[in-house]
């Protein structure tokens, strides 16, 4: 992730602010779709693996051909929204088409599902960060012979290509052989049947992360969107913290479930705990820094970022905790009530941008983006009754105090 943030860094600098907006409304346009490409399966595969790994070849097989459907159906969406959207702007709807088409290669994620319930992350991360090294000196070879902007595109196309041939090796080589996959329709049916609310979670949870940069690019331009994903370039980059730790735990979360209640809510406890830890520690020093790091790291072409990354970095809060609790859902099977939750972010999110980006521009999408994930990763809790007990624990969590004391 710090590769990645330097250089996104140096494509920013070199393309600009209008053109680097253009890139960043094409990708965020192409992650709405990526939920429907998933299925929400990546948390019902892992779970069903841990539970019965005699069903391992066909829990994968299945999946991988549900996901490939998927991916078929996502990026037939993509191009009939674009066209729809942005009729008149070739740029815009060939870098879409492109970047879309990464779709057709969400069938590779079932192999790091199976080596995330296996709790050997490590080797989809061996084959993720060797792409990302070589592809990063190929866009910095593009920036060097002052490539257009759509070879960045098409660059970041291969790189998912080659992560998903790689993907596939990896699997022959240390888990379950290919060949020995097997797909069955009840095996379909039951994942769908559990996968499907957490499908529209990642749906919503798409609309509230992404809808942000493409209504700004809508309704100011792509040069606020390029204002805007340079704050946000540098506070995302913290997510993969939560999402590293909470994958690694949640196998040992699940085992602490079977063996005692009370101490799979410790666990949860300690989790969310640490959670706070984490995020307020980089929110704090990152609000006073803002300014001087955007304006390092991007230019001076890009100083009104600092006002909008001093606002969104605090999202970090709310999304560590968020991703903590995700994992309670799937545990307990509440799939639905991860949705309604999100749901309610991306409703918060959509109205709060068309109230504020009319008059504050990035600064008001920012401000949108920090109220819908506190409603969703927070607040929701709050107005479920199956989950106000979630809502006690961050709450104590939040409690600096309270978690020095639960720790002494």
């Amino acid at each position: 992730m710090g590769a990645g943030l330097i250089v996104g860094v140096w494509i920013a600098r070199y393309l600009g602010p209008e053109q680097f907006g253009l890139l960043s409304f094409a990708t965020a346009f192409v992650g709405l779709f990526g939920a429907i490409a998933g299925l929400g399966l990546q948390g019902i595969v892992v779970r069903d693996i841990v539970r019965d790994p005699s069903c391992v070849e066909e829990t994968l097989g299945t999946a991988a051909v549900l996901q490939f459907i998927g991916g078929l159906l996502a990026y037939g969406l993509i191009l009939g929204s674009i066209f729809w959207l942005r009729p008149d702007d070739a740029l815009a709807k060939a870098l879409v088409a492109i970047l879309g088409s990464m779709m057709l290669f969400k069938v590779s994620e079932v192999v790091v599902y199976w080596f995330e319930s296996q709790v050997l992350s490590k080797y989809t991360v061996w084959v993720q960060n060797s792409s990302f090294l070589v592809f990063s000196a190929i866009k910095i070879g593009l920036i060097l012979n002052k490539a257009p902007l759509i070879a960045f595109a098409w660059a970041t196309m291969a790189e998912a290509l080659v992560v998903a041939l790689l993907l596939g090796a990896m699997l022959g080589l240390r888990g379950p052989q290919l060949h020995h996959l097997r797909i069955t329709l009840e095996r379909a049916k039951s994942l769908l049947k559990d996968s499907w609310p957490l499908m529209l979670s990642g749906i919503a949870v798409a609309i509230y992360m992404k809808i942000d940069q493409i209504m700004l690019g809508q309704m100011v331009g792509d040069e606020a969107v390029g204002i805007y994903s340079a704050a946000v370039r540098i506070s995302e980059v913290w997510y993969f913290i939560p999402m590293m730790i909470v994958a690694s735990v949640f196998p040992a979360i699940l085992e602490a479930k079977n063996r005692s209640e009370a101490q799979y809510y410790q666990r949860l406890q300690h989790l969310y705990d640490l959670m706070v830890w984490l995020s307020v520690g980089v929110a704090l020093p990152m609000t006073f820094l803002s300014t001087p790091i955007v304006t390092l790291l991007f230019g001076e072409a890009f100083a009104a970022s600092g006002s909008v990354l001093a606002i969104h970095i605090w999202a970090a809060v709310f999304v560590f905790l968020g991703v903590a609790s995700s994992k309670w859902f799937l545990a307990e099977n509440r799939q639905i009530l991860s949705f309604q939750r999100t749901a309610l972010g991306m409703v918060v999110n959509v109205i709060l941008n068309f109230l504020l980006i009319p008059d504050f521009g990035a600064v008001g999408a920012a401000l949108a983006t920090v109220i819908s994930y506190m409603m969703a990763g927070f607040f929701a809790d709050l107005m479920q009754k199956e989950t106000r007990k979630m809502f006690l624990m961050k709450v104590s969590a939040l409690n600096l105090i309270s978690i020095y004391q639960r720790n002494l």
